[in-house]
């Protein structure tokens, strides 16, 4: 059945049509959004949610949204998407940073030049009639100095625009490397050096709990007199407040700002100051960026409905559609082997340890650590998946560490997973062959050739004979098939393992019988989950 996808909010006729080409249904309803109980009747039905800022998806909503899978935002912010409850649901959360981002970069240019020229002001002097040539005096880019907080995409594409102005730029980012900054041609700063030296700020960083009034009184004091400051980010960066009254005593020069602490903004302490310049969060308000983030939010919804690619989420590691081709039976192992620790273990986890060595190690680690993640935790709640999973460890207490290596084995790539309790460590390692098939290589260090499949029976013993005939005898005489049996031991007459791949469940009569013998010192069956996609709830 194909997935299907709400779009609730206005989008592109051709970003809708996207959705259809892909093979998945989709309803086009733009008002829906603004229409709570019926969203919250219908929102159950969906596996994908595309909006823009009109719709607000609350946790409650988020609870009827029994099916969904992914939430795809037109747009950078997701401030009207609960994304930590998105989280727990294992709601991806999906925006699209660079659909506007040029258009966001040239609005920042723009209102800098007009802060630098008061044009606003002179604008509506001029249509009054007069001709105030000597009150409107303004000041060049030409030489001068852009601080530039925040050098992530728009950012960069700020840097780049104002070089071209001839502009001198300094640029604040923790996450900004020497050898990155040279290749941009500007200068990396800390934030109190760009501070003094900037002729004009502008910010580029999202709001978090480190970059909230990160502009506050105190930074705006240590500001060269003059300064003119420019926010087309978001509202709450600066202190509006402490920023009025830079402003009014004259130690800023000017203020150009799109966004606000409080949208809409209806009121503000900028408002009706002079060489202030405001507009209602135009950033993104182009023709061009409006159909770029709907065609990248259609694209992106239906490259995870369809094959598990994850771009741009904000609480999942993303995968490209090459390495989820790649990837997928790695993933599908991670989760089994999560699956077997996850079954296998009924005291608390402190600790789960993860090896990859060879080939895998190369690949995206944070997705493969989250599907273990998830393997692990269905056991206790079926409804984890790799989204949610990480929360669910971190809300336990349960420490996360991976180790990489280089080719150590014979195989060109493994994974080796190890779950950590008070009472013991287990561990069992796995890999795929080139049949695209995961395998188990190696249990309690013991080492087995075992294929995965939906239904197995896993046992220990001491290495004694008739074990084989015991398991054959008992799961004959109860007419459960044997697909595949797997023997492995440490040594003659010590411990010794079993893995059956069995056409259907082990009753647990059967178990019972088989415990009964005496012969065995474990008897679990284990069910896995089989199947391409890695993606979605199950």
């Amino acid at each position: 059945m194909a997935p299907k996808v709400l779009v609730s909010d206005k989008l592109s006729e051709t970003a809708v049509q996207v959705f259809r080409d892909r093979g998945v249904e989709v309803d086009y309803l733009p008002d829906l959004g603004k229409d709570k109980d019926q969203l919250l009747a219908v929102i159950g039905q969906y596996d994908g949610l595309a909006i823009r800022s009109a719709t607000k998806v609350t946790a409650k909503l988020l609870a009827s949204a029994t099916n969904l899978k992914v939430i795809g935002r037109a747009g950078i912010g997701v401030d009207n998407v609960d994304v930590p409850e998105a989280s727990k649901k294992g709601v991806i959360v999906m925006n699209t940073p660079f659909g506007n981002s040029v258009t966001t970069a040239e609005h920042a240019i723009a209102m800098m030049f007009a802060v630098a020229r008061q044009l606003p002001e002179a604008s509506t002097s001029t249509h009054e009639g007069k001709w105030e040539k000597n009150r409107f005096m303004g000041v060049e880019l030409f030489n001068k100095t852009l601080g530039v907080i925040g050098a992530g995409n728009i950012g960069t594409i700020v840097c780049n625009r104002a070089l071209g102005l001839q502009m001198k730029v300094v640029a604040y980012d923790p996450f900004l490397s020497e050898e990155r900054a040279k290749s941009l041609g500007v200068t990396k700063v800390e934030l109190d050096e760009l501070l003094a030296r900037a002729d004009f700020i502008t910010l580029h960083v999202p709001l978090t709990d480190k970059t909230r009034n990160i502009l506050s009184g105190a930074a705006i004091a240590k500001t060269k007199k003059g300064v003119r400051i420019i926010n087309c980010a978001r509202g709450g960066l600066v202190d509006e407040h402490a920023l009025a009254e830079a402003l009014k005593s004259g130690h800023v020069a000017g203020a150009a700002f799109d966004v606000f602490e409080v949208e809409p903004a209806t009121d503000s302490p900028l408002f009706h100051l002079p060489n202030v310049v405001v507009t209602p969060h135009l950033g993104a308000a182009t023709t061009e960026a409006q159909e770029n983030v709907a065609l990248q939010v259609a694209e992106q919804m239906a490259d995870y409905l369809l094959t598990g690619a994850v771009q741009n989420a904000l609480n999942m590691p993303s995968v490209t559609a090459e390495e989820a081709s790649v990837m997928g039976p790695w993933l599908k192992l991670a989760q089994h082997l999560g699956a077997f620790c996850g079954q296998m273990t009924e005291e608390p986890i402190k600790a789960i340890n993860i090896l990859y060595d060879g080939t895998v190690s190369q690949m995206n680690m944070e997705a493969l650590n989250c599907a273990a993640i998830a393997g692990i935790m269905k056991a206790a709640n079926p409804d984890v998946n790799m989204v949610s999973a990480p929360i669910v460890a971190k809300e336990r207490g349960v420490k996360i560490a991976t180790t990489r290596q280089e080719k150590a084995g014979v195989f060109d790539g493994y994974m080796k997973l190890t779950v950590v309790t008070d009472r013991r460590e287990r561990s069992i390692a796995g890999t795929v062959f080139s049949d695209g098939k995961p395998r188990f290589i190696q249990i309690k260090g013991i080492n087995i050739d075992a294929e995965i499949g939906e239904h197995m029976l896993y046992t220990t013993n001491e290495d004694v004979p008739g074990i084989i005939g015991t398991l054959g005898t008992v799961l004959g005489d109860n007419d459960v098939n044997i697909a595949n049996f797997t023997l492995g031991r440490t040594s003659i007459g010590s411990d010794a393992i079993a893995i059956l791949y069995l056409d259907e469940p082990v009753p647990q009569s059967v178990v019972q019988e088989l415990r009964a013998t005496g012969k065995f010192r474990q008897v679990r069956p284990l069910s896995f989950e089989i199947g391409n996609g890695v993606s979605g709830k199950s």
